[in-house]
C-alpha cells in the first residue's frame, strides 16, 4: 500500500543568508540540497551548496553530475570556502552529484545521489487521479489578463512574470480579485522608472521601498501556483544567489479551505483570495499557494503536501532558502497545515491555522453523525424536544450538514465542468468517476477488490448516541432506545442506510498509519502552532467550525507528548477575525526568529518554549476588542461565558474530548455503568440493538496504532 520514505540528513543552511566560515580542521568534502530532499527533486534542477575542505584550494575542486563536469554552473565562495548554484540537466530518475580533488574522488560524502521526477508529479501521493480538468484558460493574472490554455495534457502552461504596482491614485475597481491590495494595483509600466503615483511601504526589516510586486505564476503537480514578493525590476532579476533586496527572508504559505467538490479539477482559486496583500507582500514577506492547495479544488492532504513541497523547492531556486517557512489558512486550510506538519517534517517551521479542524477524516466522522441524527430527528417528528435534541447532538445551533456530508457521497458534489457521463452512477455508469474524498484519496486506503472503490473508514457500531443525555434524565430510556435503534448508518455510496456503517480494516489501519489521523507526536511537537479561532459555534444556523476542534487538537498533542504547551489559542468575534490573524502572523514571525537563533542543543520544547514571545498567550477577545489573558479551556472561565464550547455528537456517547478513535473496541451492555433503571423488557431491547456490545471507550479504537513513519510515499 505505501513506501516509507527515510528522513534526509542535511545542513541548514540558508542560501539567502550569510555562510557559516568553515573551520581549518574540517578536511570534509560535503554536498547538500538546499531546494529539497534529494530523494525527492523536480523538474530536473537542483539548488546545491558544496563544501570544501579549507586545505583544498577551490579551483582544484571538480563537481561533476553524471560524470559531466558542472563546475561552472557553481559560484564559489571564498569566505564560506563553498560552492553554491543551480545544477541543471537531472535525467529522470537516479542521478550522481561527485566532488572531486583534482580528479581524485575523496570521501563518501563527497557524493550525492538526486532521484528527479517530472514537474507535473507525482512524487508521494500515488496515482494521479483521471479525469482532471484544466482551469488554466479561466485562472487571472495580477494584471487582470487570463493564464491562458495548457499546453499539455498534464495542464501544464509556460511560466508567466507579472509586475503590478500599487497605485496612490483612488482605486475604481478591483485589477483581478487577487487579495485585500488588489483594488489598487495596477500593471507595472515601464522597467525603467517609477510611475508618478508609485505607493512606498515599509518592511517587517525597516526598509522603505516601492510597493512593486514580482509575481510568478506557473505550473506543477498539475497546480497552478503563483509566488509573490516586492522587487523593484530596475534592480536586475532576482536569483538564489541575489534574491530580492525587499524581501525580508520569510515565506509564508498559504493554504484555502473548502473541501466538497474538492476533486477531479485544477482550480482557478489560490490562497486565501490571492497572494498580494498589504499585510503580508505588503511587509517584505513572499507569499506562495498554488491552486492545489485550496481543499475545495483538492481535499486531499497527501496531495496537498506534494503540491506544497514541490511549490516551495520552486522558491527556493528562484530566490534561495528562506530563513524559515510558515502558513496560514483557514477551515480546510487548517485540515492541510496539521497533517502536512505532522507527516512532512520539514516543510513547516511554523503554522498559523484558524477555524481549525485536526483533520479531514475525524472532522468526516463528525459531520456524518450530525447527519444521521439530523435524518433522525425529522423522522422521529415530535419525540424529541428541540432542547433534548440540543443535549443528544451537542453542537449548538448546527443542523443541516448535508452539503458537507456529500463529501463522502461518490454523486453528491462534482465539479461542474466533469461531464455527466464521466460521473459515477450507481445503476447506469459504475465506472464513473466518484466524487468523494475516499476515492479522491483511493492511493491511501486501498481499492477493495470486490466493488473497485476506495476502502471506507466510515464506522458507528457500538456508538451509543445521546448516552450522556440519558444518564443526565435528559431523555427517557424509551427515547434512547427508539434513537439508537434508528439511528442507522451508510451504505458504500454515502446514503444514509438502516443499518450501522462498519469501516474496512485495511482502511482504519492506513488511516492511522500513514498519518491521516493527526496524532501530533512528531511534527507538530517539534513547531510552534498558533490557533486561531473566530467563534462560529452560534451563528443564527449554526456552524460546522466548532470551538471543540481546537480542544481536540490539545488533547492529542497531551497524549502525544505530554503536553501542549507549543499551542497558543487565540479566540474571538467572527468580526476580528483579520486582527486576530495578523497578530498571529507578527508573533509567530518573532517567535520563529527568536528560535532560529538558539543554537543550544536543548531538546527541541524547551526551545520553543524559550523563544515564544512574553506576551503570547492563551487569550480571547469581546466584541470590542479588549483581550481577556486566560488558560482557554473547554469548560469554565470568562472566556467559555462568552464563548461557549459545545461537543461533538460523539463526545456526548461518551468518545473521547481527542476525538481521536474512528472504530471503537466493543464490551457488552453492562446496566451498572448507566444512571437510570431499564425494564426486563428495555434490557433485552438494548441487547438486540448492540448485539456484540458497545463502545468501550477506555480503550484505543480498532487498529488506532502509531504512524509507521514520516515521508509516506503512496503508490
Amino acid at each position: 500500500m505505501n513506501r516509507i520514505v527515510g528522513l534526509v540528513c542535511g545542513l541548514l543552511i540558508f542560501a539567502a543568508m550569510p555562510h557559516v566560515a568553515k573551520t581549518d580542521d574540517d578536511q570534509r568534502f560535503l554536498i547538500t540540497s538546499l531546494s529539497s530532499r534529494p530523494d525527492m527533486v523536480s523538474g530536473g534542477d537542483v539548488l546545491v551548496q558544496v563544501d570544501v575542505p579549507r586545505s583544498v584550494p577551490l579551483n582544484e575542486a571538480m563537481i561533476k553530475l553524471n560524470g559531466q563536469d558542472v563546475t561552472a554552473a557553481l559560484h564559489p565562495d571564498p569566505t564560506s570556502h563553498t560552492f553554491i548554484g543551480l545544477v541543471t540537466g537531472l535525467k529522470l530518475g537516479g542521478n550522481a552529484l561527485e566532488v572531486f580533488n583534482g580528479q581524485k574522488q575523496v570521501t563518501r560524502e563527497s557524493q550525492l545521489t538526486l532521484k528527479n521526477y517530472p514537474i507535473t508529479g507525482p512524487i508521494i501521493s500515488g496515482s494521479q487521479e483521471q479525469p482532471f480538468i484544466c482551469q488554466a484558460q479561466d485562472f487571472k493574472l495580477p494584471d487582470g489578463t487570463l493564464l491562458g490554455p495548457p499546453i499539455d495534457a498534464n495542464c501544464s502552461v509556460k511560466t508567466v512574470v507579472t509586475y503590478v504596482y500599487k497605485s496612490t491614485a483612488p482605486a475604481t475597481a478591483p485589477a483581478s480579485g487577487t487579495g485585500p491590495a488588489a483594488a489598487n494595483l495596477k500593471p507595472l509600466p515601464s522597467f525603467t522608472a517609477l510611475p508618478p503615483d508609485m505607493a512606498w511601504t515599509t518592511t517587517t526589516i525597516g526598509e522603505k521601498v516601492p510597493y512593486i510586486v514580482r509575481v510568478e505564476t506557473g505550473t506543477t503537480n498539475r497546480a497552478i501556483y503563483q509566488i509573490a514578493v516586492l522587487h523593484d525590476p530596475t534592480s536586475g532579476t532576482p536569483g538564489p544567489l541575489a534574491p530580492p533586496k525587499a524581501w525580508n527572508g520569510r515565506l509564508l504559505y498559504t493554504f484555502g479551505g473548502g473541501c466538497v467538490g474538492g476533486w477531479f479539477k485544477q482550480g482557478t482559486s489560490i490562497g486565501m483570495g490571492g497572494v498580494i496583500s498589504d499585510t503580508v507582500v505588503g511587509k517584505g514577506y513572499a507569499e506562495a499557494s498554488a491552486t492545489l492547495n485550496v481543499f475545495g479544488n483538492n481535499c486531499s492532504d497527501e496531495l496537498a503536501a506534494e503540491t506544497m513541497m514541490m511549490v516551495k523547492e520552486r522558491f527556493i531556486k528562484a530566490y534561495g532558502k528562506p530563513a524559515f517557512t510558515f502558513s496560514r489558512g483557514g477551515s480546510g486550510g487548517a485540515e492541510q497545515q496539521l497533517p502536512i506538519a505532522e507527516n512532512y517534517p520539514g516543510l513547516l517551521e511554523g503554522i498559523i491555522p484558524s477555524l481549525t479542524f485536526t483533520d479531514v477524516l475525524t472532522n468526516t466522522q463528525l459531520l456524518s453523525d450530525t447527519q444521521l441524527l439530523n435524518n433522525y430527528y425529522s423522522k422521529s417528528g415530535n419525540a424529541l424536544t428541540e432542547e433534548q435534541k440540543f443535549v443528544i447532538t451537542g453542537e449548538g445551533r448546527l443542523r443541516d450538514v448535508s452539503e458537507e456530508v456529500a463529501r463522502i457521497n461518490p454523486s453528491g458534489v462534482c465539479p461542474a465542468q466533469l461531464q455527466k457521463s464521466q460521473r459515477y452512477d450507481a445503476v447506469s455508469n459504475r465506472s464513473g468517476a466518484r466524487c468523494d474524498i475516499f476515492d479522491h484519496a483511493i492511493s491511501v486506503y486501498g481499492r477493495d477488490p470486490e466493488t473497485g472503490f476506495a476502502r471506507r473508514p466510515i464506522d458507528n457500531v457500538g456508538v451509543q448516541y445521546g448516552l450522556e443525555a440519558l444518564n443526565s434524565g435528559k431523555i427517557t430510556t424509551g427515547q434512547f432506545l427508539d434513537l439508537n435503534q434508528n439511528i442507522g448508518g451508510y451504505d458504500n455510496d454515502g446514503n444514509i442506510a438502516s443499518s450501522r456503517s462498519v469501516a474496512d480494516p485495511m482502511a482504519l489501519r492506513a488511516a492511522y498509519q500513514t498519518g491521516r489521523v493527526t496524532r501530533g507526536d512528531i511534527g507538530l511537537a517539534r513547531l510552534p502552532i498558533i490557533d486561531v479561532r473566530p467563534y462560529r459555534d452560534m451563528l443564527p444556523n449554526g456552524d460546522v467550525h466548532l470551538k471543540v476542534h481546537s480542544f481536540s487538537l490539545r488533547e492529542r498533542l497531551l497524549k502525544a507528548n505530554g503536553t501542549f504547551d507549543n499551542d497558543v489559542l487565540l479566540v474571538g468575534p467572527v468580526s476580528l477575525t483579520g486582527q486576530m490573524g495578523e497578530y498571529a502572523m507578527a508573533k509567530m514571525d518573532e517567535w520563529l526568529t527568536n528560535l532560529g537563533k538558539d543554537t543550544s542543543a536543548d531538546p527541541i520544547m524547551k526551545k520553543i518554549l524559550r523563544a515564544k514571545p512574553a506576551d503570547l498567550v492563551d487569550s480571547c477577545y469581546t466584541d470590542t476588542g479588549d483581550r481577556i489573558i486566560e488558560p482557554q479551556t473547554a469548560t469554565g472561565g470568562k472566556c467559555n461565558q462568552l464563548y461557549p464550547t459545545y461537543r461533538s455528537p460523539r463526545m456526548v456517547a461518551g468518545g473521547p474530548a481527542s476525538n481521536d478513535i474512528l472504530k471503537c473496541q466493543l464490551s457488552p451492555v453492562d446496566f451498572s455503568k448507566y444512571n437510570v433503571t431499564f425494564t426486563e423488557a428495555e434490557k433485552t431491547r438494548l441487547r438486540t440493538i448492540f448485539p456484540n456490545g458497545v463502545c468501550d471507550w477506555t480503550k484505543q479504537g480498532i487498529e488506532q496504532q502509531p504512524k509507521t513513519g514520516t515521508w509516506v510515499a503512496f503508490k
